[in-house]
């Protein structure tokens, strides 16, 4: 009878002694964020916003995004353009209806840019039929 206990407990020990599972713990996935080489380096971004007066017909709205398209190609400090129409379903856009997005290599490009001869002409076609402007200039992380 000692040696079948002996021999039980050998075995409940060496059973015991075996490899124990593991628990799952869930493991955060890291975070891959793949830089292109646009966004390789920091790049200055110029975001601009209008609010179009209630006088402007679509025609003055149509020739001021036509000349703001045509400064990229008549200014060289701008490295990057989109524009866009406001379609948020949030209704926080108070008023503001279109957004120019403009990309600059540094700040004195972007300073460049504001008193250019261009960016000035611009304004005097756009002036007359703004009714607000909100500029944001930032550098992307």
């Amino acid at each position: 009878m000692k040696t079948i206990s002996i021999t039980l407990f050998a075995a409940l020990l060496f059973a015991s002694c075996g490899e124990q599972p593991k628990k799952e713990t869930p493991e955060k996935p890291e975070e891959t964020v793949i830089k292109t080489e646009e966004t390789a380096t920091r790049q200055l971004r110029h975001v601009v916003l209008f609010k179009f007066k209630e006088t402007s017909t679509a025609d003055d709205i149509e020739q001021v995004k036509q000349a703001f398209d045509a400064l990229p190609s008549k200014i060289p400090f701008i490295k990057g353009y989109e524009w866009g129409l406001n379609n948020s379903p949030e209704n926080l856009n108070k008023g503001f209806t279109h957004c120019f997005f403009l990309t600059f290599h540094s700040e004195a490009d972007r300073n460049a840019y504001l008193p250019h001869p261009d960016h000035k002409a611009f304004g005097e076609i756009a002036g007359p039929h703004i009714d607000d402007v909100l500029v944001v200039d930032y550098w992307t992380e």
